[in-house]
């Protein structure tokens, strides 16, 4: 029988604790050891025993979640997951907890309604479980130096549709899940004003999404933004897939677009890496490059695969600098990756790549 995932609980809300513990009290996976009010209740409880994951509230009195996180990166990694109330400031503080080595983050249920605790229960059991699988050695290279991102000098990602923008003659698509919002930063900052537009899925909450588009405008030399139903995909451009919609590629004589859907959730997500893929291998062919990237489960790798048999360049990051070897393993098991790489030589060969060749011949 495998082992339980062991749990520590952090939140000051009681009500919060006890719903979270009833969450993972269902069937033989997790165990629960313990449950804090505060980081120093938490500290005193880590003394007694090391959980596998942390679940962690981000606004808490005494010491707040981030503080606390990078503390515990810094002195004795350990998987989290931030459960936090969608507020902006709370959604500001639940990515900078990522950017500091946090694996996920979700959205906290409210817990005064059974319904929807009951539909995120599944979702934060999945994530639990996929940070129990996180590469240990990477969650303290998060960016523990990180400050917070100023809105002084701040570029627009609007696009301005009343001037003819260059068209987007190849394109980059990529795809990530647990631990990609760093590994899309490191790629996205490598790219640059002549590099192929580029569509993004990343595994996220709705609310996330377009605050993480924000802060990677705000760090990146291309335009980043959530993408909106209709976006044309430019060069020194990246639309991200908004959280609970799937996004798909489109054509017509003026270029690529993006079209967004509510249709079913495919591998249990929306956005789906696989709906974007699929669309790309079917739109674009040729004249896409595909990376896939680090993440729990499968999705994204099929699409892949599907890219590499329309004739795109493809790629899956490598286990070492995954955070978890999920996603790209299932691609690298199919073969649907044409090269396994690192995440900085993914950044690396995508920047090479202009928006009028193929890049530097393999």
């Amino acid at each position: 029988m495998n082992r339980k995932i062991k749990i520590l609980i952090i939140d000051d809300s009681a009500l919060v604790r006890q719903a979270l513990n009833h969450i993972f009290s269902t069937g033989d996976e997790f165990e629960v050891i313990g449950m804090a009010n505060d980081p120093y209740d938490a500290v005193q409880q880590l003394k007694k025993d090391v959980p596998d994951v942390i679940t962690l509230d981000v606004e808490m009195p005494k010491m707040d979640g981030i503080t606390f996180l990078g503390k515990l990166m810094k002195q004795h990694p350990i998987p989290v997951v931030v459960i936090s109330t969608l507020t902006k400031k709370g959604t500001n503080a639940a990515l900078k907890a990522l950017e500091y080595g946090a694996v996920e983050v979700m959205h906290k249920p409210n817990v005064s309604t059974g319904y929807e605790l009951d539909r995120n229960a599944s979702y934060i059991r999945t994530a639990v479980r996929s940070a129990s699988h996180a590469n240990k050695r990477l969650l303290a290279r998060g960016r523990l130096k990180a400050s917070p991102a100023q809105d002084t000098g701040k570029r627009s990602a609007v696009l301005d549709y009343g001037k003819v923008p260059k068209q987007a003659k190849r394109l980059l698509a990529i795809g990530a899940s647990t631990g990609g919002t760093e590994a899309i930063r490191v790629i996205l900052k490598k790219l640059h004003s002549e590099s192929p537009g580029t569509v993004i899925v990343q595994h996220m909450p709705g609310m996330f999404t377009g605050q993480f588009a924000e802060r990677l405008n705000m760090d990146c030399d291309i335009s980043v933004k959530e993408a909106v139903d209709g976006d044309r995909v430019l060069p020194g451009h990246a639309l991200i897939a908004p959280g609970n919609q799937h996004m798909v590629l489109k054509k017509d004589l003026k270029g690529f677009y993006v079209e967004l859907n509510e249709h079913e959730e495919v591998n249990r997500h929306r956005p789906s890496v696989d709906v974007l893929f699929h669309s790309v291998a079917h739109v674009a062919g040729v004249k896409a490059t595909g990376a896939l990237l680090t993440g729990m489960g499968k999705d994204g790798a099929r699409g892949l695969l599907a890219m590499r048999e329309a004739g795109a360049f493809t790629i899956a990051q490598d286990e070492s600098s995954s955070v978890v070897f999920g996603m790209p393993k299932e691609a690298v098991r199919l073969e649907a990756a044409t090269k396994v790489l690192s995440i900085e030589q993914v950044g690396q060969y995508l920047s090479t790549i202009k928006n009028e060749n193929s890049g530097y011949d393999e």
